[in-house]
C-alpha cells in the first residue's frame, strides 16, 4: 500500500449482526436477555459453591472459577454491543477495539484451560480414586487455575503488542459486533505475515494442547471405566463426568462450527453470527448444564434463598 492510504487510526466501526434497522429491537431485547440470563445464571452458581461448605472440594473450585470467567467472557461483548444498538452508532474507539480484543483472547484462553484442568480433576478422581485427596489438594488447585491465568495474560498481550505495531487503511469497517482478532489483522495495511504466523501458532498452542489434554484424560477416564467389574460403578464414575463432557462439546463445536462457517462461505457476516453460538449462547448454558443434573446444587440454591425449612445431607461424591 502507498503512504498515502494509511490514516491515524482513531475509531473502528463495528457492524453488527444486521445492519436492516427493523431487527435492532429484536436483537437489542434478545442479547439484552441472554446476557441477564448468563450473568445471574454463573453469579447464582457462584454464590452457590461459595455459600456451602460441602461444595468447597476441587471440582466445585474450579466450576466457581469458570462460571466468573464466563460472566467476564460475555462482559466482554455483549454491553458494547447492546450500547451500539441503543444509541444507534456503529463507533468504538481504537483503546477500546484493542483493549476488547485483548481481554476477549484472555477470557476465551482461561475458559478452554479450565476446561482443561476440570478434565485433569476427573481423571484423577476416577482414575486414582484412592489418592485424589493427595493430589488435588487446595495449593496443587490454586496453581493450576494461576498458570491458567499467567498463560492467558501472556497469549492476550503478545496478540495486542502484535496489533498495535500494524498501520490501518481508511477502511476502518469491522463486519462483527466486536473487535475479533482476526478481523483486525485483515483491515490492516502494512505487513501482517508476523501477525499470522503468531495467530496459527498461539491456536495450535492455545486451543490445541488443552483439548489433547482433554481427549487423553477421558481415554484414560474410558479405560478405568470398562475396568470396573460394576455396572453399577460404571454409570456412577461416568455420570460424574456427563456434565463437563456437555460443555468441553458445547465449547469445541461451536468454536468449530465458526471455522467451518468462515471457511465454506468466505463470509464475514456468516462468521459473526456463527460466532454467537460460544461468545453469549454457550456462558449462557454452562450454570444450567451443570444444575440441572446436580440435586446438591439446586439444593444449596433452595437453601440460600430460604426456599426450604429442612436442610439436605449432601453424601460425598464425586462430581
Amino acid at each position: 500500500m502507498e503512504p498515502g492510504n494509511l490514516t491515524s487510526v482513531s475509531e473502528f466501526l463495528l457492524l453488527g449482526l444486521s445492519e436492516e434497522p427493523e431487527l435492532q429491537p429484536l436483537l437489542f431485547g434478545l442479547f439484552l436477555s441472554m446476557y441477564l440470563i448468563t450473568v445471574l445464571g454463573n453469579l447464582l452458581m457462584i454464590l452457590a459453591v461459595s455459600s456451602d461448605p460441602h461444595f468447597h472440594t476441587p471440582m466445585y473450585f474450579f466450576l466457581s472459577n469458570l462460571s466468573f470467567v464466563d460472566i467476564c467472557f460475555t462482559s466482554t461483548t455483549v454491553p458494547k454491543m447492546l450500547v451500539n444498538i441503543q444509541t444507534q452508532s456503529k463507533v468504538i474507539t481504537y483503546e477500546g477495539c484493542i483493549t476488547q480484543m485483548c481481554f476477549f483472547l484472555h477470557f476465551i484462553g482461561l475458559d478452554d484451560f479450565l476446561l482443561t484442568v476440570m478434565a485433569y480433576d476427573r481423571f484423577v478422581a476416577i482414575c486414582h480414586p484412592l489418592h485424589y485427596t493427595a493430589i488435588m489438594h487446595p495449593r496443587l488447585c490454586g496453581l493450576l487455575v494461576l498458570v491458567s491465568w499467567v498463560i492467558s495474560v501472556l497469549n492476550s498481550l503478545l496478540h495486542s503488542l502484535l496489533v498495535l505495531r500494524l498501520s490501518f487503511c481508511t477502511d476502518l469497517e469491522i463486519p462483527h459486533f466486536f473487535c475479533e482478532l482476526s478481523q483486525m489483522v485483515q483491515l490492516a495495511c502494512s505487513d501482517t505475515f508476523v501477525n499470522n504466523v503468531v495467530i496459527y501458532l498461539m491456536s495450535f498452542l492455545v486451543a490445541g494442547g488443552p483439548l489433547a489434554g482433554i481427549l487423553y484424560s477421558y481415554l484414560k477416564i474410558v479405560s478405568s471405566i470398562r475396568a470396573m467389574s460394576s455396572a453399577q460403578g460404571k454409570y456412577k464414575a461416568f455420570s460424574t463426568c456427563v456434565s463437563h463432557l456437555s460443555v468441553v462439546s458445547l465449547f469445541y463445536l461451536t468454536s468449530l462450527g465458526v471455522y467451518l462457517s468462515s471457511a465454506v462461505t468466505h463470509s464475514s457476516r456468516s462468521r459473526a453470527n456463527a460466532s454467537v453460538m460460544y461468545t453469549v449462547v454457550t456462558p449462557m448454558l454452562n450454570p444450567f448444564i451443570y444444575s440441572l443434573r446436580n440435586k446438591d446444587i439446586k439444593g444449596a440454591l433452595e437453601r440460600f434463598f430460604g426456599l426450604t425449612g429442612i436442610p439436605r445431607t449432601i453424601l460425598p461424591r464425586l462430581k
